[in-house]
């Protein structure tokens, strides 16, 4: 043997063996099409065009409800995967890397740049599968500022993700988790709404 050859060492995953087109190809003909809306007509519409960018979802397959608000900065992968209940706010930059299923509950706000990451690879074959997993965030959630939700979470209603934080596994309902990875914080105090204060709304 040759001394001066490298010696090549094992590698489990092979990038070779990847499928080159996991999706069907209607799939890539219609997010191609909706990458050409989003980065024109979507991206500069005026910020407070909600009726607008939801029409525009709509279009593409998403289910919107009649006051459900997304800013013109963010990125979503495919509309038709995305479900957004009453109310729910989407900030500005916030990318929704929703390969598989993502839904916004009620009265929910994810904020700026934030990373929806509902998908992955199989990383226990070295062919590297697709897994298209879904995110499912409850309602009266605020995901705060640059925080990444992974696949295959669900964030329990009335909870609070802390800025910056790394959740990988399920939010129990009404808490505050933060950190990298997040854990659990405290329970998330409720208290009514002043009387002075709600005399103002009416």
């Amino acid at each position: 043997m040759n001394q001066n050859m490298p010696q090549i060492p094992f590698v489990f995953q092979r990038l070779d063996l990847c499928a080159a087109y996991p999706y069907r190809k209607r799939e890539y003909f219609l997010r191609t099409l909706w990458w050409i809306v989003q980065a024109t007509l979507f991206r500069f519409s005026s910020p407070r065009a909600y009726a607008w960018r939801r029409w525009l979802l709509r279009l593409f397959g998403a289910k919107m409800a009649p006051f459900a608000r997304v800013r013109n900065t963010t990125r979503i992968f495919h509309p038709w995967l995305l479900q957004m209940d009453e109310q729910a706010l989407v900030g500005d930059s916030v990318i929704i890397y929703n390969l598989g299923p993502v839904r916004i509950g009620s009265h929910s706000m994810v904020s700026q740049y934030t990373y929806l990451c509902a998908g992955t690879h199989d990383h226990t074959r070295p062919d590297l599968p697709l897994l298209r997993l879904p995110i499912t965030v409850g309602n009266g959630v605020w995901i705060a500022a640059e925080a990444f939700i992974g696949p295959n979470v669900t964030v329990g209603d009335n909870s609070v993700i802390g800025a910056r934080s790394v959740v990988t596994k399920d939010v129990p309902p009404g808490m505050i988790v933060a950190g990298n990875p997040a854990r659990v914080i405290r329970p998330r105090p409720m208290r009514e709404i002043p009387s002075e204060a709600a005399a103002k709304t009416k």
